[in-house]
């Protein structure tokens, strides 16, 4: 039997008979924030409002800035770090001569939890996800020929941030550099941590108290320093769905504001420096309709805590591609993946951008894979033309009822935890480990059904036999730090550094600032360690539940 098919009227001719078929009767197609999306959009499925919003108006929907990317590109960042301070600020000099415009900066995992490079819990792990940093001799050789003054420096770090902070500023000193104006970001976000990460120390009040130590501090200090990025990105890592993202971290945000206002700062004023931190995924639309929807939220956020200040209430991100898209299997499709994902960040009006490098999915990003991925960045700022106009999407019938859609979802959910209590409650009472858990294994379930096709890995196969190159940490380089650690503390004026830690431990417990007494230790060579444990030893550990 031969079938011709009428594409345009869905009608097949068959010996003579005409047979109707309906190719449109299929399942309805949802996308992962679980909502249905229609085969065509019209004027009618778009609310219109009496306001019309423009760029760099509240509530900035549409992007902080007037002009965007006509006045200036986002930041082109790529996070990088491994190995010894040495071997990472190699491929940070690397990185600034391809063309970034800000380093962005991955620790390890004895570092991120307050380990020194001799502890049993650091052993096998030292310099392997990101570069060990014990003291300030390291973070001056991680750091070296590079003026901290004339860069942005995003860290990646959150239980020990107020550390590393104070690590970044010593070494400023020591450049004689202008405090005020050095620019940058701390991750500083513990929230996410107990939610999806796991890198926590200090239990959460206490915890919390640090991060408005820092707000308070940098006020002074570091004026332009960014004192936390509010990550979703994680939350996202971990399983959970666009509008779950935005919601959990925009719930996160509200509890730093209210931690911050119940220490009696202004909000006009640390308002202007917290920014954000989220994920971008494959779904194009999915994902500009969320940057777009969330900088709407959090501008209305602002304004009901009292924001009055513009710069207040707008909301700020980074953005990084996903990294539990990427692949092992066919791993140059991940480049394709990382350029739809760049797409959606600059589309949906990103501050800043780390793409992935192809062959993470294997192991630490190679040179060559790392200049891929910030050459997919200058190819989409210089050759795609989406930075010619601002907010270029804005008015799509399909991209405004998906805005929509999202905005009434995450608004659900965050109130559902602001009947909790806040994310402090919330956190404690395991509610966004359960949902994002739920969420990650109903997707796991529609890859192994094939309701959803990963290229490649469900669909696709082809054989492989090609090796892709991997980059592997020196397992001596524990070896290494240790003995470079055990010199500087045989170095160090051993009485001086006793008495840092005695001040900070007292600042501690008096319930002081404590990040004036943690500078004074670092510039007397204590190390990450011995500041980390001075806290444990008052607020204990916290243990999930």
């Amino acid at each position: 039997m031969r079938i011709i098919w009428d594409k345009y009227r869905n009608i097949a001719f068959t010996k003579g008979i005409i047979m109707s078929i309906n190719v449109n009767e299929k399942k309805a197609i949802i996308n992962d924030s679980n909502i249905e999306i229609k085969s065509v959009y019209t004027s009618a499925d778009v609310v219109k409002n009496n306001v019309e919003e423009l760029p760099g108006e509240f509530p900035y929907t549409r992007g902080i800035q007037k002009d965007m990317y006509r006045g200036k590109f986002w930041t082109m960042r790529q996070y990088a770090g491994f190995s010894t301070a040495q071997e990472s600020n190699q491929r940070y000099h690397y990185l600034l001569k391809q063309g970034v415009s800000g380093l962005s900066i991955a620790f390890d995992l004895p570092t991120q939890i307050g380990y020194d490079c001799n502890h049993p819990l650091a052993h096998g792990e030292v310099g392997k996800v990101g570069v060990s940093i014990c003291h300030l001799q390291d973070m001056a050789t991680l750091f070296k020929g590079i003026q901290l003054e004339n860069i942005s420096t995003s860290m990646t770090i959150n239980s020990t941030a107020y550390i590393l902070l104070a690590f970044y500023v010593a070494l400023a000193k020591k450049q004689q550099a202008d405090l005020t104006k050095l620019t940058g970001t701390i991750q500083n976000d513990i929230l996410k941590e107990y939610i999806a990460r796991g890198t926590y120390i200090y239990p959460p009040k206490p915890s919390l108290k640090i991060i408005t130590d820092i707000f308070e501090w940098c006020k002074h200090e570091v004026p332009k320093w960014n004192t936390i990025s509010i990550s979703g990105y994680h939350i996202r890592e971990a399983g959970s769905t666009a509008v779950q993202e935005v919601a959990f971290t925009l719930s996160n945000g509200k509890q730093y504001v209210q931690a911050a206002l119940d220490k009696g700062l202004d909000i006009n004023s640390f308002g202007k420096r917290l920014s954000f931190f989220f994920n971008a995924h494959n779904n194009l639309f999915e994902e500009i309709a969320k940057f777009r929807v969330a900088r709407k939220i959090w501008a209305q956020i602002m304004k009901s805590f009292g924001a009055t200040d513009p710069k207040a209430m707008m909301l700020r991100f980074h953005t990084q591609t996903g990294g539990s898209t990427l692949t092992a299997q066919q791993p140059y499709n991940n480049i394709v993946r990382t350029t739809i994902q760049s797409l959606a960040a600059t589309l949906g009006g990103t501050q800043s951008l780390h793409t992935n490098s192809y062959d993470e999915a294997l192991g630490l990003p190679t040179e060559l894979a790392a200049q891929v991925a910030l050459k997919t960045q200058q190819i989409v700022a210089y050759e795609s033309g989406i930075t010619q106009t601002v907010d270029p999407l804005a008015g799509s019938y399909y991209l405004e009822n998906l805005c929509a859609e999202m905005e009434a979802l995450i608004w659900q959910k965050i109130k559902h935890v602001d009947d909790m209590g806040g994310s402090l409650v919330a956190v404690e009472n395991n509610y966004f480990q359960n949902e994002i858990a739920e969420t990650a294994f109903k997707y796991q379930q529609s890859i192994e059904s094939k309701n959803k096709i990963i290229v490649g890995v469900n669909d696709f196969i082809v054989p492989e036999n090609e090796t892709i190159p991997i980059l592997k940490v020196n397992t001596a380089i524990q070896t290494e730090q240790i003995a470079l650690l055990n010199q500087i503390k045989s170095e160090r004026n051993a009485l001086t550094a006793k008495t840092a830690l005695e001040n900070l431990d007292r600042d501690c417990k008096e319930n002081k600032n404590i990040m004036p007494a943690v500078l004074y230790a670092v510039e007397n060579m204590c190390t990450l360690g011995e500041i980390a444990d001075v806290l444990r030893n008052i607020y204990g550990e916290y243990k999930s539940v």
